[in-house]
């Protein structure tokens, strides 16, 4: 990935973290039959990673590694916007479907923590 597709992944995760949030905090509310209280939590927990790591991403795309093109630091902006959506997407899934969904998606969410981990690690290496 270069700057530009970096700044552009972080701001449109970022947004959509907001969006969800919102949702999560009004929409979600109103559902029937009502969720019980860790799924409020969870649905928050992923929002706020998604804003998280738009972030970061959006403060990555001015790393000069970025604007040279090594490709360890664009491997690791992928990690991390990969994870992001996986980590992410799989428990917004989880709250909203989780009987349906619950058995691919459940050992998926870890592994999106762990690409978003080794993201980070290969920026720090």
């Amino acid at each position: 990935m270069n700057a530009q597709n970096v700044w552009r992944a972080g701001a449109l995760l970022t947004a959509t973290g907001m969006s969800f949030g919102a949702f999560g905090s009004h929409g979600l509310r109103s559902r029937q039959p009502p969720l019980p209280e860790r799924a409020h939590a969870s649905w928050a927990t992923a929002s706020s990673y998604l804003v998280y790591n738009g972030l970061a991403l959006l403060a990555i795309s001015f790393h000069p590694a970025i604007a040279a093109g090594i490709r360890r630091h664009r491997i690791a902006a992928g990690l991390i916007l990969g994870g992001s959506l996986t980590f992410s997407g799989t428990i917004f899934g989880l709250v909203l479907a989780r009987d349906k969904v619950g058995k691919v998606f459940g050992p998926l969410t870890p592994l999106g923590g762990m690409a978003m981990i080794a993201g980070y690690i290969a920026l720090a290496l």
